[in-house]
């Protein structure tokens, strides 16, 4: 175990969360409920204080340069904090997840087995300046029993502070144990010690850009779930109907490019007869195409790709698009250069679907639908704290199930071995 000494930024604050971890396990549904509820309202009735504090920040972030579209998800209004306040009260409505049964059975000497789903105990958010996160995990963390350390970014830090005091204070009040949520120093020096607190912290979750998920992958000495990064493609068959390739791949790349289930790669069999129209239609959607020599030849908007293109996941209105020979050298492009994410194919051939389906590593692979389904919403799971690409524990999208682990409860009746 980590000692606190050790951790002279965030060892108070994580003996804290783990004090109250250990009542937040056993708290009934509907005490985390009403204070889901009591922090909803706390966020409406003082709205000003949090605008206030945000409207520094982006300040601070304008007079630094930073560039518009950051500012922008730094950036609050009031229907953004009804919205955070609106995501807290969906919680609500969600199940609890504490205490579902996974798995049961009576063994044949009589023993009860169940598989019982439980906290983890402390989860550490580490993420960048959207301040919405730090609602939304506080949230989804207490919501399946568990305390939260956030480590936001110095560059929302007023913002976090002043959202922190509201949720902290309306928490408390309504039931829930001081120390459940708490936001951490925003420095470097406080990411390191989090990772390090090994014993204090269950779970650490990144939240951002690839570098500050790769720095937490790296450094971690507690288990991580790694998140993010989507480099997805769209593959598009031989198959295929020309109509529904186009609405799949430009609904992929340009309904919101910004975010990580947006289409970075499209992949096209050498027999699509509609590729000029479907690169045209990308590049009269705004869309910069980065191609090979085929792509290329198809459509003279198309400028040239290399590795490095492959390989980016853009987050802008760029694409880069190869065509392929056949369904296998769209597998092995995506399992180069893939990051896990989510895959996407355009087919009318039930082999060439299935094939895909078996063929591509990922966490969600799309059949004739946009990479922009692979959402926690989208499926159905209601609020979700990021996609997780890798493979132990949970992947795709994270939502209260998947912030739970698991006991074994064996009951007996004075059984022995």
């Amino acid at each position: 175990m980590s000692d606190v000494a050790e951790l002279p930024l965030i060892g108070a604050a994580a003996l804290r969360a783990r004090t109250a971890s250990r009542v937040l396990r056993t708290l009934p549904t509907d005490v985390k409920d009403a204070a889901l509820s009591a922090m909803a309202d706390a966020l409406v009735e003082r709205a000003e204080e949090v605008l206030a504090a945000n409207a520094l920040d982006v300040a601070a972030a304008e007079a630094d340069g930073t560039p518009a579209s950051t500012v922008d998800r730094l950036r609050l209004d009031p229907a953004r904090v009804a919205g955070v306040a609106a995501a807290l009260r969906e919680l609500v409505a969600l199940p609890d997840p504490v205490g579902d049964v996974v798995r049961g059975s009576r063994l044949p000497n009589g023993l009860q087995l169940r598989q019982v789903r439980v906290p983890f105990g402390v989860i550490g958010i580490v993420y960048e300046a959207r301040p919405n996160v730090t609602v939304d995990a506080a949230g989804l963390c207490l919501k399946s029993g568990n305390a939260v350390l956030l480590r936001g970014s110095a560059s929302a830090h007023r913002t976090n502070t002043a959202l922190v005091a509201v949720l902290t204070e309306a928490g408390e009040k309504a039931g829930l144990p001081a120390g459940s949520v708490q936001l951490l120093p925003a420095d470097r020096a406080s990411v390191g010690e989090l990772l390090s607190a090994r014993g204090l912290v269950d779970l650490v979750i990144p939240r951002g850009g690839a570098s500050l998920i790769q720095r937490v992958v790296r450094e971690a000495r507690v288990p991580v779930i790694e998140t993010g990064v989507g480099n997805c493609h769209v593959y598009v068959d031989a198959s295929a109907d020309a109509a529904t390739a186009e609405a799949v791949v430009l609904n992929s790349k340009t309904s919101r490019v910004s975010v990580c289930n947006s289409a970075e790669t499209l992949l096209v069999h050498r027999d699509v007869a509609f590729l000029p129209r479907l690169l045209s239609a990308l590049a009269d959607a705004g869309v910069t195409l980065h191609g090979d020599d085929a792509a290329r030849a198809a459509h003279d908007a198309v400028v040239p790709a290399t590795d490095e293109d492959w390989a980016t996941e853009y987050l802008s209105m760029d694409m880069a698009v190869r065509v392929v020979d056949d369904l296998p050298a769209a597998l092995d492009h995506v399992a180069r250069w893939g990051s896990g994410h989510s895959e996407a194919i355009v087919a009318d051939s039930a082999r060439a679907i299935a094939d895909f389906t078996a063929g591509v590593d990922a966490a969600a692979v799309l059949v004739n639908a946009s990479t922009r389904f692979t959402d926690g919403g989208e499926f159905g799971f209601g609020a979700e704290i990021g996609i997780s690409t890798q493979k132990l524990h949970a992947r795709g999208p994270l939502g209260l199930p998947e912030l739970t682990s698991t006991t074994y409860v064996v009951t007996g009746n004075g059984h022995t071995r």
